[in-house]
């Protein structure tokens, strides 16, 4: 791979490597000063970047064993969520969350501490039981939830070694139903709080060009109270309809209130269609869910800026965590994501901007998206940041997994 999948990251690797078995991984990582793996390529931050060698895991089995006793399932390390959900599904079982599209690797997820949608889920990975790391030595490493670094291992941003297999919870499959509101007026977000509680998870989709938010998408697992026709002003949609303004709601997965699967519906996006708007670059800041109301109203006045060079904004919420480098740690969280044009110098100037107006709601980026703020700002945010630079030494003191990206924002 030698550009993310967005295209505003080109890989410096000196050597590209593709390992057919965990021993040969082992191998490989040992003999290198500098290595990083890389996933399915959707981080638009450099964080998987190195000047050494570039290891792509699409060459090791591909593994889902579920432990159906112990509601676990363990998979091997760039399974993704396209091929996880449909197997766990056809034996019955389920992630209690999923992100927007099921595109992206289990590992890459909750590596950076992405998440889906709902004011009682936490990101996903808070569904973490165990991890499995290739360390700098070489050695296979199991940590779970009794290890006590565990907590700092699992949002690590690829920092301790190279996971080569994910233990998750799973529950009994579920279905769930996605309806889409449209022009919810902005002075409904006084309620804001009974509007991320209208379903398991609901997002809410603006342009910042109007003094509305422009689709509110709710999921609710079969048995929640239904939906009126019209809610807070907004009214159902009455076809299927995609984030992005312009774009096609067959891209998108079912709505219109009819039941599917739990993996059908959780997600934006289908599985088969190119996800989001295809060329973009993307953003996401993550605040203490307090202040949700106070940053929607600052970001909105900077709309007339905002909106010339974006495609969409999705809010939605998330539970606090334990999770050391999670931006979610130890906070109930509202997320504010941006998916803007593919045009950097036109974004960097607004993205600068949009990060001034939300400094007084200490906000927490996304680490495998696009953002400035400061390391020292950064380091303010996360309490146990020292602990894991301390793990960081642990497990790496030679600095093998480290880059540019992890060097300059965890101060090493």
């Amino acid at each position: 791979m030698t550009t993310n999948w967005a295209g505003n990251v080109s890989f410096r690797s000196a050597r590209r490597h593709q390992p057919s078995s965990v021993d040969e991984l082992r191998r490989l990582v040992t003999g290198s000063r500098r290595i990083k793996a890389i996933g399915t390529g959707h981080s638009f931050s450099p964080i998987a970047d190195t000047t050494g060698d570039q290891v792509s895991l699409a060459g090791l089995p591909t593994d889902i064993a579920v432990d159906a006793s112990g509601r676990q399932v363990t998979i091997s390390g760039l399974v993704t969520y396209g091929q996880l959900a449909p197997a766990l599904d056809r034996a019955g079982y389920a992630l209690a969350n999923l992100g927007s599209l099921p595109h992206i690797s289990v590992t890459g997820a909750c590596m950076t501490g992405t998440h889906g949608s709902g004011d009682t889920r936490g990101n996903l990975a808070t569904s973490v039981a165990a991890i499995e790391l290739v360390t700098a030595a070489g050695d296979l490493v199991r940590l779970d939830r009794s290890a006590a670094e565990f907590a700092g291992a699992v949002v690590s941003l690829g920092a301790l070694g190279i996971v080569v297999r994910l233990t998750l919870d799973i529950e009994p499959a579920y279905q769930v139903r996605q309806t889409v509101y449209e022009n919810l007026p902005l002075a409904e977000l006084d309620q804001i709080g009974e509007i991320f509680a209208a379903g398991s998870s609901v997002s809410l989709f603006t342009t910042w060009r109007e003094p509305v938010i422009n689709q509110v998408w709710v999921k609710q697992r079969l048995g929640e109270p239904d939906l009126p026709a019209a809610w807070r002003g907004a009214k159902q949609a009455t076809a299927p309809r995609h984030p992005v303004p312009g774009r096609p709601g067959d891209l998108c997965t079912g709505q219109l209130g009819v039941p599917g699967p739990w993996y059908e519906r959780l997600p934006h996006f289908r599985l088969d269609r190119t996800p989001s708007a295809g060329r973009e670059l993307q953003s996401e800041y993550l605040l203490p869910r307090e202040f949700a109301l106070d940053a929607i109203l600052a970001i909105n006045e900077l709309g007339p800026s905002v909106s010339p060079v974006l495609h969409i904004s999705e809010l939605r919420s998330v539970a606090a965590d334990e999770l050391w480098l999670s931006p979610s740690y130890q906070r109930d969280t509202i997320g504010l994501h941006f998916t803007w044009l593919d045009d950097l110098p036109a974004v960097l100037p607004v993205l600068a901007a949009v990060e001034e107006r939300l400094a007084p709601f200490a906000p927490r980026p996304h680490w495998g998206k696009l953002f400035t703020i400061a390391p020292a700002d950064l380091a303010a945010s996360y309490d146990r940041l020292p602990d894991f630079r301390a793990l960081m030494q642990q497990y790496d003191p030679a600095g093998k997994f480290r880059n540019h990206f992890l060097e300059v924002n965890l101060g090493t």
